[in-house]
């Protein structure tokens, strides 16, 4: 009945499961021999921050740590710089060796507010596939062929449309399948995405003689524009290392239908109990959860209490940055806001002008020459600044 138990709670919220058979003997057998399973995930550092696309998996992770078995986090700083050819329609621009380790510095230091610190251990697979020799290559791939590569979709889709594929790409799952047979993964996980990837990895582990990897996959979440895979290239992400504050704002924004969504997928919360509240009562609730997730939950509560007051009572928070204009200042609006931080560049506050985002006491900002007058200024909907 535990076994079945934990079963039903790991497929709860997956896309697929390959096979659920060998999972349940393998958590059997590990239970009955006291054996701790090796739960293997590889990601990719290809951007400098975790969001929560990638929560949803840790959190799967997460759950197996829960049942007692450690967490082979893998960091792909050798394929990397190869590129995941999953889901691409060309050819990916080669990443440096120094925006590797840069990107995965910062995946060290966030991955531990989803995952036990005790049961996790983060590996880079560079520290193995660097030893490989032309002709271990060679042999990887002889176990798989050019039909199989081209019966992927992404790669059919590419070849059909007479778009270049490099000799690489076709690498790039040879080399993720060959890091479950160097750890000996009893269990992979891994985005809808990847199935060709992950399947790649039980092919090479029988060809070696071991026993294959279960394969469970996760859905990939939609960003806050609730179309397209959140991601940070194209600004749809909320980052779990991100200021409390802007979290929130950033879950308040999503549509409703996203909100249950993320509610499956990134919380423990029942969603049949959800949907009986009102929207507006829901999307508070998941903001402060997410916010507690990876902050505390006193700091949800005051991020939750500072947006109501905002939004709710049309009021301005307390704890504003402070700009003081000096006498004869020739500063304008737009060098203030992109240096104090209230936008990223110029080009962001004309926007930003001319959407009627910015205002001055409640009045509307039109002109990015405007001078500076004491006041507090709005900008979009979460930025404040007081001049004085």
């Amino acid at each position: 009945m535990e076994i079945q138990n934990a079963i039903k709670k790991i497929s709860a919220g997956t896309t697929e499961i390959i096979n659920p058979e060998i999972l349940e003997k393998k958590l059997r057998k590990a239970q009955k021999q006291r054996k701790i399973l090796t739960i293997k995930a590889g990601f990719d550092p290809t951007a400098p921050d975790l969001h929560l696309g990638h929560v949803v998996l840790l959190r799967k992770l997460r759950q197996f740590q829960d049942l007692g078995h450690k967490v082979f986090f893998l960091i792909g700083d050798f394929t990397a710089q190869i590129g995941d050819p999953s889901g691409r329609d060309q050819i990916r621009v080669k990443m440096s060796p120094k925006q590797v380790v840069q990107n995965a510095k910062t995946y060290q230091a966030q991955v531990f507010k989803i995952l036990d610190k005790k049961k996790t251990k983060i590996v880079f697979n560079s520290a193995w596939l660097k030893k490989l020799k032309a002709q271990d290559i060679l042999e990887l791939s002889c176990h798989c062929t050019v039909a199989q590569m081209l019966a992927r979709s992404d790669f059919k889709k590419r070849y059909d449309e007479n778009k270049e594929i490099s000799i690489l790409e076709f690498i790039y799952p040879l080399l993720q399948g060959y890091d479950s047979v160097y750890l000996k993964a009893d269990v992979e996980l891994g985005g809808s995405d990847q199935k060709f990837n992950l399947l790649m990895g039980r092919q090479l582990q029988e060809a070696f003689d071991q026993e294959p990897q279960a394969v469970v996959m996760m859905p990939l979440l939609e960003g806050t524009d609730g179309i397209q895979k959140m991601s940070k290239s194209l600004g749809n992400y909320i980052g779990i290392d991100e200021d409390p504050k802007e979290i929130f704002g950033k879950m308040m924004s999503i549509s409703d239908d996203l909100m249950y969504r993320y509610y499956e997928l990134l919380t423990d919360k029942n969603l049949a109990q959800v949907k009986l509240l009102h929207p507006k009562e829901a999307k508070l609730a998941l903001a402060q959860d997410i916010v507690g997730q990876f902050y505390s939950q006193k700091q949800a509560n005051v991020e939750r209490e500072s947006f109501e007051k905002i939004f709710g009572q049309k009021k301005t928070p307390e704890d504003i940055s402070v700009y003081h204009i000096s006498k004869g200042e020739a500063k304008i609006l737009i060098d203030v806001l992109v240096g104090q931080g209230l936008a990223e560049s110029k080009s962001e506050v004309r926007r930003l002008l001319k959407q009627g985002s910015i205002s001055l006491d409640g009045q509307k900002i039109l002109d990015e020459n405007w001078p500076l007058h004491p006041g507090v200024l709005k900008v979009g909907k979460r930025r404040f600044l007081k001049l004085t």
